[in-house]
């Protein structure tokens, strides 16, 4: 009688929206809330089964553990116990974990907040020189200056002009202002070949130039030499394509590639491996 009673209520309703002047769209919201709240009737009847079952379920539990004897029911007690045991364990080790997360977290930010601010240190102790001639960003969590070959070198050559070594000086009060970074200077050319009694080929020239700025960094700026580590990349490892004059004066660059010290995030990454991260 209730259903039928519903189901004339919400047939009266509909008659009278749609008998009476309403709107169309009024008309139409009203069916909508009616499904709505159909639907939600329906939803509500699957939970209260749900229910039902889960109590049926647990009443024949019961039933059955009235049944146990005494040593069935105290090593039923033990089990659960030692259940009990594992989870607070494997809880304590979630917890440990989430620490160490956020331990990890909170490092890796602040190791990004470093290597932004040393950014932005390059990039105002070069803000004199052209910006055409270099470059300062941000890559995999290093710090890459990008220095033409037009800035630092005559061509061909692997001597500092005068220009390239009041740019190199500004890099070098950075690095003695920073003790905890590490420096890799690596050069490299365009796909032309070079071949002179100095330099045979483009690894000698690229080598050859990273060198002369390693050296310059720790036999008149003091930067120490452990920190400095020279390599050249030839021709392999092009900003630009080779295939335009503008694109081959790109990719004659040495770059100073900045990294920070990592031993803390090692660390704690040592940390989350041992305890089975």
């Amino acid at each position: 009688m209730k259903k039928i009673f519903a189901s004339l209520a919400l047939s009266g309703l509909l008659i009278g929206l749609s008998s009476s002047c309403v709107s169309k769209k009024k008309y139409v919201q009203a069916q909508t809330h009616i499904e709505n709240l159909q639907q939600d009737s329906a939803a509500l009847h699957q939970n209260v089964n749900a229910l039902k079952a889960d109590a049926e379920r647990l009443m024949n539990q019961y039933e059955g553990y009235k049944q146990m004897t005494e040593d069935q029911k105290a090593a039923l007690m033990a089990q659960l116990d030692e259940q009990s045991t594992e989870l607070d364990q494997k809880d304590q080790a979630l917890q440990l974990r989430a620490q160490r997360l956020r331990a990890l977290q909170e490092r890796l930010e602040q190791q990004q907040q470093i290597v932004n601010d040393l950014r932005k240190t390059v990039e105002d102790a070069l803000v004199n020189f052209n910006a055409e001639d270099l470059s300062v960003e941000v890559k995999n969590g290093k710090v890459y200056v990008s220095l033409s070959d037009k800035l630092l070198f005559p061509s061909g050559s692997a001597k500092i002009n005068a220009e390239g070594e009041k740019a190199i000086a500004k890099v070098a009060e950075v690095l003695l202002e920073n003790p905890r970074i590490n420096i890799n200077i690596m050069g490299h050319t365009d796909d032309v070949p070079i071949n002179t009694t100095r330099f045979p080929d483009n690894w000698e020239l690229s080598t050859a130039r990273a060198t002369s700025i390693t050296r310059l960094l720790t036999d008149k700026y003091n930067v120490p030499g452990v920190r400095l580590t020279a390599s050249g990349s030839s021709k392999y490892s092009p900003v630009a394509p080779n295939e335009t004059k503008e694109g081959r004066a790109k990719n004659r660059r040495t770059e100073i590639i900045l990294t920070p010290k990592l031993e803390e995030l090692f660390k704690i990454l040592e940390g989350n491996n041992s305890s089975g991260m």
